[in-house]
Parts: C-alpha cells; structure tokens; sequence
C-alpha cells in the first residue's frame, strides 16, 4: 500500500523542519520499511535494502543503471537483488524504479531504470531539505518538481489506472511516458516560470506517435492544476 499521505499529520510542524523530519523518518519511512517490508518478505539484506531506499530517494528524477546503483552501494549484491528490492520499496509506496518505454516489453524489462519516490515528502527528509531550499537551489527544486510529478503518476499506475515510463534514445529524453490501453501520452516537467517542449518530445512523438503531449509548467499546464487533478483526467480522450 502507498505510504500515507503525511500533509495532515506534519502542518502543525511546518515551521519546525528538524522536527518534520524526525517525523517522517520515525513514523513513516522507518514504519514502512519494518513492517510493510522487512516484516512481511524474506530479504537477506536488509541493510542493502536500507541503502537502497535512502539512495533512490537521494537521486529521485535520475535515471541510474544497477550496477552503478552497486557501486554507489558498496555492497556485493547483484542487479537481481537490486530489481528485486526496488520491486518491494515499491509495494510499500515508497519508491519505484521506472521502466524504459521501448514498444516492446523485454526491451523495457533489460533497461536502466530512472528512480522514482512515491511521495516527496521521502525525498526531502532523507536530503534533509527544506522549502528554502527548494525556493533557493534550481537544480534541487528541478528534481522536486520532477519528482512531484512522477509521484503524481506512479501513484495512479500502481492503482492500475494506466502504465508509467521514461523514456531516453540516442540523447534525447523525455521525462514520463503514460500507457493506457493503446493510448500514449507523453509527459514534460518544467520547473521554471517559462519554457517549452524540448526536442526529446518531438523526437518521441516522431519514433511512437503519442495520442497527447503534455507540458507540465513552463508556458504549459500549472503544476498546481495539473497535480489537483486525477491522472485519468489528463490521459482520457
């Protein structure tokens, strides 16, 4: 089950961040792991599982090969270990790691996978960010946004409300790519105030054809409008 969502229970402590974050490490990350994870699924390292979570939420928006994930561990697990735990951190609502789309699903199945939190309140505790920081730091507010809207769409493909993927080739890039049936929807994120689709959309739309594209801020939709609503919103005909 997703982790809940902690916007409620961590208001009143808005103005305290040392204190949110205790909280969402105390009685949400360490609360799922423990008993969401390690209490219901034999893992032989529990530890490297551990490591992995801190580490996919330290590069949540990035796409990260397994065995550079090994090597940023310093464990002497395997990429099999690693799918497998990230497959278990997402069944928890934690994190997930997000398939290539490649029109075909064992090409999907064999890439890297581009890390992804399910709620971004995880992100910013385990980076010990604040709003400031956010406000102050473009390259960190970037992945925030990001992310923010990677969870938005993780969270409804884990309900079966459609399929989510990335998408990367030859350079170019687009940041998700959403299923449903037989329609794709390609999605960009901008963090900024302005700016447009960049040309890994257009070198997408000319490979797959998508049914929509979507520009997430910048001069298309309001991250706020756009997070308000229910994904089916965005991907319906």
């Amino acid at each position: 089950m997703p982790c809940s969502p902690p916007t409620r229970r961590t208001a009143p402590l808005v103005e305290e961040p040392q204190r949110w974050r205790r909280y969402i490490a105390d009685s949400l990350i360490e609360t799922s792991i423990s008993r969401d994870v390690l209490l219901l699924t034999r893992v032989d390292k529990p530890a490297l599982l551990r490591r992995l979570f801190d580490l996919a939420c330290r590069y949540s928006g990035r796409i990260l090969s397994y065995t550079k994930m090994l090597g940023q561990l310093q464990d002497a697990g395997n990429t099999t270990t690693l799918a497998h735990y990230l497959e278990l951190l997402a069944g928890a609502g934690m994190v997930s790691g997000l398939q290539k789309f490649a029109g075909d699903a064992a090409r999907s199945r064999g890439s890297s996978p581009k890390l992804q939190v399910l709620n971004t309140a995880l992100m910013s505790a385990t980076l010990g960010a604040s709003p400031a920081d956010a406000r102050s730091d473009p390259e960190y507010r970037g992945r925030l946004v990001e992310s923010a809207v990677g969870a938005h769409l993780a969270n409804a493909a884990a309900c079966g409300e459609c399929e989510l993927f990335y998408w990367r080739e030859r350079g170019a890039e687009l940041d998700f790519v959403v299923r449903e049936g037989r329609r794709v929807i390609a999605i960009e994120v901008k963090s900024t105030a302005t700016g447009r689709l960049k040309s890994g959309a257009a070198a997408f739309a000319a490979a797959f054809r998508p049914q929509r594209t979507l520009l997430v801020g910048g001069d298309g939709i309001a991250l706020e409008e756009f997070l308000a609503r229910p994904v089916s919103h965005w991907i319906q005909p």
